[in-house]
């Protein structure tokens, strides 16, 4: 019997005529009401401990005047913003039904972010989501993939907050599993030495000592070629995904426990397979499942995607003080973060100049490298910084001059349709 491929030309058709139409999103946010225990929480999620987040006392005595969220909690998936899109009509609803690649495995592959303004305690959010581009790809892992590019855009009722492209790669998960079944087997991340483990605590602890804090980063003492002190990430364990689950939720699939977790296959029955003892889990398993990992293709249990990301705006919050501003970050996720690896997460200034005409800013090329010196998330920031000649850091604008979600995922659409051409 002849398999029937999860990915074809009539289904990329039926996804890609999905561009451009806004949907609630499937799942509530995970903090409804942020605030500065939600900021607080998040941000121990990834392991930052910089008191703009975590200490309302010392926040009020910022710039800020209060508590904010850490760029990571401004937007990103699931975290906040209640859907401003509630009801479909019966075509809309109709045309959005189901998944035209259903069967097909996803990888969140690469994210694009951008902030505007601040998300304070308190703030009621909205949030709208849209399919914005459908790319068909071949690779190395699978014969045909497709590149599924999806924007969410956060609002409050009197600022546009923050906007995330996020990049899902879908593959046929039945190739995927008859192909590399067996994955590389021999793969192992070595052993640490005792004394490696505590020259990694040693430089971890170091950090803190590092951060810039309440001292600005003036724009003027910045240099093109200039690098930022690393931050170290790891060893990675299961651990750190359990503490990850606490702040941030469950993502995209929303995994439930117990009875919430049998109510969960009623509705999506696809999203559970048998393990060894034929009782159904959720194929999210490949984070911590190891023989599920190398039946999907990886040769060891890996990290989530957006952990990385959440590290590198670290690595950029901690370097521009809490006077600075990250405008945006992109990241891709080209390889797996394993359990056991440590990363270092790097960056470089590329380019210092005046953004929007007046507003002192810098590019960095930004990436986290394992112990093995392999380069697994490449990406680029925009940072605003504070400046003698020019002031404080006035907040970015929004595309097209915005003021709502509606407006903003337009431009957003426009903008992407513009590089698919």
């Amino acid at each position: 019997m002849v398999e029937q491929a999860a990915i074809t030309d009539e289904r990329i058709a039926r996804l890609r005529a999905r561009i451009g139409i806004a949907h609630p999103h499937p799942l509530p946010p995970w903090y409804r009401s942020p605030n500065s225990d939600a900021f607080r929480h998040v941000a121990e999620a990834y392991g930052d401990d910089n008191p703009l987040w975590c200490d309302p006392d010392y926040a009020t005595s910022t710039r800020w005047g209060g508590p904010i969220g850490s760029p990571c909690i401004n937007g990103g998936d699931t975290l906040i913003g209640h859907n401003e899109v509630l009801e479909l009509g019966d075509d809309t609803r109709a045309l959005l039904k189901g998944d035209p690649l259903k069967g097909a495995h996803a990888y969140y592959s690469g994210s694009f972010r951008e902030w505007w303004a601040p998300l304070r305690e308190g703030d009621r959010v909205v949030r709208r989501s849209a399919l914005v581009g459908v790319l068909d790809k071949s690779s190395k892992f699978a014969r045909r993939t497709v590149h599924e590019w999806t924007a969410e855009v956060f609002a409050t009722t009197d600022r546009v907050l923050s906007a995330q492209h996020r990049l899902m790669i879908r593959t046929d998960r039945a190739q995927v599993e008859r192909e590399h079944r067996d994955g590389d087997t021999s793969f192992s991340v070595d052993p640490y030495s005792d004394e490696e483990i505590a020259d990694i605590q040693a430089a971890a602890i170091q950090e803190t000592t590092r951060r810039r804090g309440e001292e600005p980063r003036w724009w003027e003492d910045v240099d093109e070629g200039d690098e930022m002190a690393p931050l170290v990430k790891g060893p990675m364990r299961v651990t750190d995904m359990v503490v990850w689950h606490t702040g941030m939720g469950m993502g995209l699939y929303g995994v439930k426990a117990l009875r919430l977790g049998h109510q969960q296959r009623q509705r999506v029955p696809g999203f559970f397979r048998p393990d060894e003892l034929n009782i159904p889990d959720v194929h999210q398993r490949v984070h911590w499942d190891p023989e599920w990992a190398r039946r999907s293709g990886a040769p060891a249990i890996y990290d989530y995607g957006r952990m990385r990301e959440t590290w590198l705006i670290h690595l950029c919050t901690d370097w521009m003080g809490d006077d600075g501003w990250l405008a945006s970050l992109d990241v891709e996720f080209r390889k797996f973060n394993f359990v056991g690896d440590t990363h270092s997460m790097r960056g470089t200034v590329t380019r210092k100049y005046l953004a929007q005409g007046n507003r002192p800013a810098v590019d960095l090329d930004v990436w986290g490298e394992n112990q093995r010196g392999e380069t697994t998330c490449p990406g680029h920031a925009t940072v605003l910084l504070p400046s003698r000649k020019y002031g404080p850091v006035l907040l970015p604008e929004p595309p097209d001059g915005a003021s709502n979600c509606s407006e903003t995922l337009e431009a957003l659409v426009a903008r992407f349709a513009s590089q698919d051409q």
